[in-house]
């Protein structure tokens, strides 16, 4: 045990003790062994957020989680050491931890055996220089990272869990063949956003599958990274609904003159999106427009692309202001007055906190084979952002989606939600760390 986490430990007595929760699948007494394969490693990217909840122990709902106990991360491959702007930290980081690093995908999980030699693959294919396409998207490597894992699995006549961070790929093809070649080998798969687990504030839960009419989800960031995270926001509440998830028949892209209009057409809602943005602001606000022209949101255009789901269902994602950490959803119900709205807050360190409860889940999804939600949710949502990027790129024309015919029911995942319990321990005032250590209370 390091220094680190006997400290960690030692400080926290009160809270001692592992959350978790399934069957593992690895067999009694060993350890769950887990090959990160990832396109970047610096300070604060996603494969140091991420990896950080696996090599230490962590905070979840108030409780420290210490995964050593039952997860080692065995293996690196990492495409790019670095960037010509942030320094690498892969090499640091599997120095203190005795990490090798290997120089492709099937070394890193085959570990220098002829077959598959490790349990679960933890893709993070975010962050990096890789090029971008004609229509604005970044080509990571995604699928070119799956399909050099899953020649593995064949090679060797088993699978094991894989998580692939954030959306599947950049088109709905790739995505809907990772989904269909996972289901095909039998393996789990999972990928996310890590908003929609972070605390409701108010809370709020869409139960008893209500009939929802409208909903909005709201960021403050670019299309493509951020309307990813608005779609799932939105996904996350609305797949609850009365019928369940039938899918998305057509997307529009709207900005400047155009979203106004669609809203003074009722094509979407400023009082449903004024509602949403009451939940982050708090207390009386002023209408939507309004709001726009205060010095805070004025810099930024807005923009929103308009989804039409097949069983009636009329969302929205806007994009208000510039805000790393604005996340924040509304619905108007079917036999209730007013708009149900809340803000998903991911705690302190503008949203670095969120990937604790990620990490939980990437870690129950490895223990069990079988993600906490359906991977139908990011299948939709990866193509639904394609979606809203082809109606921006042809002119803000509505692109039809008849291919996003993507049925199933939504399962109720609040084990792996933040609940707001580690936000009494964890403050802005608590030190942020700077590589990979635990958490130190009261420092």
């Amino acid at each position: 045990m390091s220094t680190s986490r006997r400290h960690f430990l030692k400080t926290t007595p009160a809270l001692l003790g592992l959350s978790g929760c399934g069957k593992n699948i690895t067999p009694a007494g060993k350890k769950i062994r887990v090959a990160a394969i990832l396109t970047t490693f610096f300070y604060r990217s996603h494969a140091h957020v991420i990896l950080e909840n696996f090599l230490e122990p962590y905070l979840f709902n108030g409780k420290v989680v210490d995964p050593t106990q039952e997860f080692e991360i065995v293996s690196f491959h990492v495409d790019q050491f670095g960037t010509s702007t942030k320094p690498d930290m892969a090499r640091t980081v599997a120095k203190q931890f005795g990490i090798p690093v290997f120089p492709s995908i099937h070394d890193a999980l085959t570990r220098d055996e002829d077959d598959l030699s490790v349990d679960a693959v933890l893709v993070v294919g975010e962050h990096g220089e890789y090029p971008f396409n004609e229509k604005g998207q970044e080509l990571y490597p995604k699928k070119r990272f799956f399909d050099e894992i899953v020649a593995v699995f064949q090679k060797s006549g088993r699978s094991v869990p894989v998580y692939n961070d954030k959306h599947l790929s950049h088109t709905w093809s790739e995505a809907k063949e990772m989904v269909d070649t996972a289901k095909r080998m039998g393996f789990g798969l999972m990928a996310a956003s890590s908003v929609p687990l972070a605390q409701r504030i108010p809370p709020l839960e869409l139960e008893g599958k209500p009939r929802i009419t409208r909903a909005v989800s709201i960021h403050g960031g670019p299309l493509e990274r951020y309307g990813f995270h608005g779609l799932e926001v939105l996904q996350s509440m609305v797949e609850s609904r009365q019928g369940g998830e039938t899918g998305i028949s057509e997307v529009q892209y709207f900005e400047g003159d155009a979203l106004w209009k669609a809203a003074d057409e009722g094509r979407w809602s400023e009082d449903l999106a004024t509602a949403a943005m009451a939940a982050e602001l708090g207390g009386r606000i002023p209408p939507l427009r309004e709001m726009l022209k205060l010095p805070e949101f004025s810099e930024t255009p807005p923009h929103g692309f308009l989804l039409n789901y097949r069983d009636g269902l009329s969302a929205i994602v806007l994009k208000i202001g510039q805000s790393d950490i604005r996340w924040n959803f509304a619905a108007d119900i079917e036999g209730t007055e007013s708009p149900v709205a809340t803000r998903f807050y991911g705690g302190p360190w503008n949203n670095r906190n969120l990937f604790k409860a990620l990490a939980h889940a990437i870690q129950d999804h490895f223990r069990n084979n079988r993600p906490p939600w359906p991977i139908e949710r990011t299948l939709l949502t990866s193509g639904a952002l394609e979606a809203a990027i082809d109606s921006k790129v042809a002119g803000e024309k509505a692109v039809k989606t008849p291919y996003l015919d993507v049925v199933y029911q939504a399962v109720d995942y609040r084990a792996m939600r933040e609940m707001g319990k580690t936000w009494e321990i964890i403050n802005e005032e608590t030190k942020q760390p700077e590589g990979i250590e635990p958490v130190m209370i009261g420092r």
